[in-house]
């Protein structure tokens, strides 16, 4: 069994993109069933308030002093790239909110569920954000994420409406910091190397391959580097390619 360690924050179109790449690129390499992900959480921002003020285009002409029309045209060439993963993915229109709670979600599904519904859970949240435009510091939102993947709505509620597994997103993000992850999609591979960014489904095959090598002969490994492609990733300080 392979095991990836994913940083990411359900508010990151790279993240989704990412992850949506990754998972095409095991199935093509017919590691389904060898490969588990562990997700870590990574607030873009941390601050961000429940409530959700502005639109996407003009938050994000403010945040990267843009005009509007130059912000829309980043945003959809972003969604482009999601749409190219056969997501239905929807930038413009998203909701921005704080994403904390929906990080304390997942920590309980890991918690008390098994693997199915935690991977379940990671697809419903982003697909509520970037194709619904839900807004994931929302409870009622959470909630009704939670009982589609077969979740218990009373274990959910007191979670949600508590501080429980609080500290386990603060873990994550500590142990973020201590790794110098400045930016998600960051993604350990078998505890071997990582890759900051979304890559291409054919640099992640790379990457999945190359780890398949390391781990079976035990050596020493290196970040897989390919000058030919620049992932994308997203930080506090915005979105970008490496």
């Amino acid at each position: 069994m392979f095991n990836l360690t994913v940083w990411s924050d359900f508010a990151c179109p790279y993240c989704y993109i990412g992850e949506t790449r990754l998972e095409k690129a095991v199935e093509e390499l017919g590691l389904k069933d060898k490969v588990q992900i562990d997700y870590r959480a990574f607030e873009l921002d941390p601050t961000a308030s429940k409530e959700v003020v502005g639109g996407t285009p003009e938050r994000f002409a403010m945040k990267y002093r843009l005009s509007l029309e130059d912000a829309k045209k980043q945003i959809e060439e972003i969604s482009s790239l999601g749409r190219e993963s056969g997501i239905d993915f929807r930038y413009a229109t998203t909701q921005y909110s704080n994403t904390r709670d929906a990080h304390r979600l997942m920590k309980l599904a890991e918690a008390k569920y098994d693997r199915n519904t935690v991977e379940r859970l990671n697809k419903a949240l982003f697909d509520a954000y970037f194709t619904k435009n839900l807004v994931l510091a929302d409870h009622e939102v959470l909630l009704k994420l939670a009982e589609s993947v077969d979740m218990d709505a009373k274990e959910v509620k007191a979670v949600l409406d508590s501080n429980e597994y609080d500290d386990e997103v603060r873990f994550d993000e500590r142990e973020a910091a201590m790794r110098g992850v400045r930016g998600v999609p960051y993604i350990v591979f078998g505890g071997e190397f990582a890759v900051p960014g979304a890559m291409s489904v054919e640099g992640f095959k790379d990457a999945l391959e190359r780890m398949s090598r390391l781990q079976a002969q035990k050596v020493e490994a290196e970040a897989p580097q390919d000058k030919a492609e620049r992932p994308h990733v997203c930080g506090p300080d915005g979105c970008q390619l490496l």
